[in-house]
């Protein structure tokens, strides 16, 4: 069906090829799990709001509300019962898991369009200190808009009424975030996001 929707999309502009397939994974993502696709809507909405107050270009935005989008649409290939046992997993579990980064760029390593994005949704789980996955990236080698979707991931993972078993209070979610500046997350990244949610 991917590769059918991929040779239709080609005849369409890049910005009209990117909305159509997005809408058509996001689509994919509702009907397997609503939670996971709620999420990608929030992260893109802080991703975008934190991409503004760092004054990045419009087109450069455009790109990283689109990765944010799709950024875990990799978890298509990660069975429902996985995902309902976040975050208590077994070794093999958190294994198959994890591969939700790989599994979404190579989703859109074939369709032109998204060529850009593909490195923003494969390390959005690294980390500043190197301590990440999947390829272990450290401070400025990991993507800038892989960064951004990084804070906004995990601020809306814990926030997010929808994620019953992770929740945490929004002061809790952002204090956490300014404690990992310069462990888990870009310090400047950090910074940016807390102006978006109007805290300094």
């Amino acid at each position: 069906m991917l590769n059918v929707l991929a040779n239709q999309v080609l005849t369409l502009g890049v910005e009209g090829a990117a909305s159509e397939t997005t809408a058509v994974f996001l689509d994919l993502l509702k009907k397997k799990n609503q939670s996971v696709y709620i999420h990608s809507q929030q992260v893109a909405n802080y991703a975008v709001s934190t991409a503004a107050k760092m004054r990045l270009p419009a087109n450069e935005i455009e790109r990283i509300k689109i990765a944010a989008l799709l950024h875990d649409i990799g978890k298509l290939a990660v069975p429902n019962p996985i995902l309902d046992k976040l975050p208590y997993l077994s070794t093999r579990e958190l294994s198959v898991y994890k591969n939700h980064c790989n599994a979404g760029s190579s989703m859109l390593e074939n369709m032109p369009e998204f060529h850009d994005i593909i490195p923003y949704i494969r390390y959005h789980h690294e980390r500043w200190d190197g301590q990440g996955f999947p390829k272990r990236l450290k401070g400025v080698n990991i993507p800038l808009g892989a960064r951004i979707i990084s804070v906004a991931d995990y601020y809306d993972r814990y926030a997010n009424p929808c994620a019953k078993k992770w929740q945490k209070s929004t002061k809790t979610a952002l204090t956490e975030i300014i404690n990992r500046s310069g462990a888990d997350f870009d310090p400047g990244v950090v910074k940016a996001f807390c102006n978006a949610l109007g805290v300094y």
